[in-house]
């Protein structure tokens, strides 16, 4: 059964004059967040948005919808097109208090338009219609030093198909190149497995629990959410923080619950989910040459979409977390040690032509040999 056609937003009129208003938010935290909301054509990104501008949640939330195109690239999405460049073509608030735009070339000076409006935001969604591929988008917002005061990247949501995914996802494996599905999923923090009420009616038990597996032995690091019109709780899809290096008990849930779940003995030419540990301390200087030189170099021949985890540091007591977005990495100390933990090295990878065994050993000249 397919969707029935979606109503569009109710607008109002915005008045520029008008004081902002006081809406609930953390005042510690002045940056905004920022999510990515990406998906496989049909798949209900509309759908999402469209039950986000229209829910009575109490946020006042903004949505850029871009028009990049695939014509455009991203690279041109992301130039500067001057002060002639026609760049956001009309905000217009909703009912609900969220606002809305459309983004023709450039979405970094939208968001600097956004910051720069009176009313406070709770958060912004960027929703990357025409781009398959939203490491470039990420790259930007994580590390950009024009927008890092303003916006934080908060998340990459993904929504899927539940009812066609699976056929996806068992003709990708025997492929050379991958469907964009396949590498939304890998770059995913939330998986949106949508349409679940088609796959029921079918009358497979087991079905959905199935598709799960197979999307965590893409991204085990994804948290899957199941919803009918992409209806779900908003808390569970901002402020995830992702990307917040004090946020460091949630990455080391993620990379716990990573250990705890079984994988099948997938190729190495698959796209897929793998860890490494190492218990002796490591050196810092090395690691990031490492890092730099499979992220970079492609010196292995392996190419990581993502990958985190945590670092024991020699001569320090500070917990690093480790963050990468294809070849954008950081590496950042994010809390003290506990006296009684167990000190060690874990790093989940995502990504393609992975190999274990490779990853480790070349690991281990990270260790600072004793003197």
């Amino acid at each position: 059964m397919e969707e029935e056609e979606e109503e569009a937003p109710l607008a109002v009129q915005i008045d520029e004059t008008a004081e902002a208003t006081s809406y609930s938010h953390n005042d510690d935290d002045v940056s905004v967040g920022v999510t990515i909301v990406t998906g496989f054509l049909g798949a209900g990104k509309s759908t999402l948005v469209n039950y986000i501008l229209n829910a009575q949640h109490g946020k006042r939330i903004a949505v850029i919808l871009n028009e990049f195109g695939e014509e455009i690239g991203v690279e041109r999405a992301m130039i500067n097109e001057g002060e002639g460049g026609a760049l956001v073509e009309e905000w217009v608030e909703l009912a609900n208090g969220c606002i809305c735009c459309t983004v023709k070339h450039s979405f970094v000076q939208a968001l600097e338009q956004l910051v720069q409006r009176k009313e406070r935001l709770d958060h912004i969604l960027l929703e990357t219609t025409g781009l398959a591929n939203p490491a470039p988008l990420a790259s930007v917002l994580w590390l950009d030093d024009q927008l890092e005061a303003a916006v934080r990247l908060d998340s990459i949501i993904t929504v899927v198909d539940a009812k066609n995914l699976i056929f996806q996802i068992k003709g990708y494996r025997d492929l050379s190149s991958f469907p964009e599905a396949i590498h939304q999923i890998a770059f995913a923090d939330v998986v949106i497995l949508n349409k679940v009420d088609l796959v029921s009616q079918e009358g497979s038990g087991n079905a959905l629990d199935e598709l799960e597996k197979e999307i965590h032995e893409i991204n085990s690091l994804a948290h899957i959410i199941r919803s009918v019109r992409c209806e779900v709780d908003l808390s569970k899809i901002l402020n995830c923080r992702a990307y917040d290096a004090t946020h460091v008990t949630h990455l080391e849930a993620l990379l716990q619950e990573h250990q705890s779940k079984p994988f099948r003995d997938l190729h190495d030419s698959d796209v897929r989910t793998l860890s490494i540990c190492e218990p002796q301390a490591i050196d810092l200087a090395k690691v990031r040459l490492w890092l730099e030189e499979i992220l970079w170099d492609k010196k292995y021949g392996m190419d990581v979409y993502r990958c985190k985890g945590v670092l024991s540091v020699q001569n320090s007591d500070e917990l690093h977390t480790l963050q990468a977005v294809r070849e954008i990495y950081e590496i950042v100390p994010a809390r003290k040690w506990k006296t009684e933990e167990n000190r060690m090295n874990k790093i989940v990878f995502i990504g393609h032509h992975l190999n274990k065994e490779i990853l480790s050993d070349s690991f281990r000249t990270c260790i600072l040999a004793n003197t």
